[in-house]
């Protein structure tokens, strides 16, 4: 003979295959099946409240309060674990038997939330909520960017096909770029807005660099390509040699100075 515990309930099957079931009450008994394999027995209706909800249930007498919670969170969407039932104004253990209980046809239980469960869920709820308004935030400075980002790009290529543009446009598109890093500074953000507020920094960044590149190359045309380079070193031999105030030392031959001694 087999005994092994479950659920409250310790179950034992003979030579025979014969199930039976140890009752909290410690009488051993066949276990009572249908034809077709099952549980059989008598089922009841209890109602439970829980909060303003009230869910009418049909189960058998003979069920657990922790088999009657597996069949409440299909109804309330609550977890096992995160309910607590009272009948009479005591909680009921899982591995404790309905009728044994007491509970009887039309009876009522309370559902009750576990505390620490429902402490969690608030918590959680506080930090999506946190979430969605950093997010939204984000996507407010992502827009205003958005805008600046265009400006930017016109006056880049404003500036490659060599146009001229003034020195406040640089200045101020750049002053705006440091605003929207102040905003995006000010967001506390977890999580996935934490991930969009670095991306959106880095972005006014790179365009703030831009920005600056854009203006030393509207001061100076030549200052970012390749051939500012050689023109720059063209300009510098020149210096030193016409342009410069110290001309450099003329080459002089020793055979062409004694040649013209011999002349004469």
């Amino acid at each position: 003979m087999k005994r092994s515990n479950q659920s409250g309930k310790a179950m034992v099957r003979e030579d025979q295959g014969i199930a039976w079931e140890l009752r909290p009450g410690g009488m051993l008994v066949q276990k009572r099946t249908d034809a077709a394999g099952g549980p059989s027995g008598p089922f009841i209706k209890i109602k439970v409240t829980h909060g303003s909800y009230q869910h009418d249930l049909s189960i058998l007498a003979q069920s657990t309060f922790g088999e009657l919670k597996r069949v409440l969170a299909q109804e309330t969407g609550l977890a096992p674990s995160e309910q607590r039932l009272l009948f009479r104004g005591k909680e009921k253990d899982d591995g404790e038997c309905l009728h044994m209980a007491g509970i009887k046809d039309m009876s009522k239980v309370v559902l009750l939330e576990d505390p620490a469960s429902k402490e969690q869920k608030l918590e959680r709820m506080r930090r999506d909520q946190g979430m969605l308004r950093a997010c939204e935030a984000v996507a407010a400075v992502r827009a205003e960017v958005d805008k600046l980002a265009v400006k930017v790009s016109n006056l880049e290529a404003s500036v490659h096909v060599g146009a001229k543009a003034a020195d406040k446009e640089f200045s101020l598109l750049t002053e705006l770029l440091m605003v929207q890093l102040l905003k995006l500074d000010s967001i506390e953000a977890q999580g996935e807005a934490k991930v969009q507020r670095r991306f959106e920094v880095r972005r006014v960044q790179n365009l703030v660099d831009t920005l600056d590149l854009l203006k030393a190359r509207n001061t100076n045309p030549f200052s970012n390509s390749r051939t500012a380079v050689s023109v720059t070193t063209q300009w510098e031999s020149f210096e030193s040699g016409f342009g410069s105030l110290s001309a450099p030392r003329p080459k002089t031959s020793t055979a062409f100075s004694n040649d013209w001694e011999l002349f004469d």
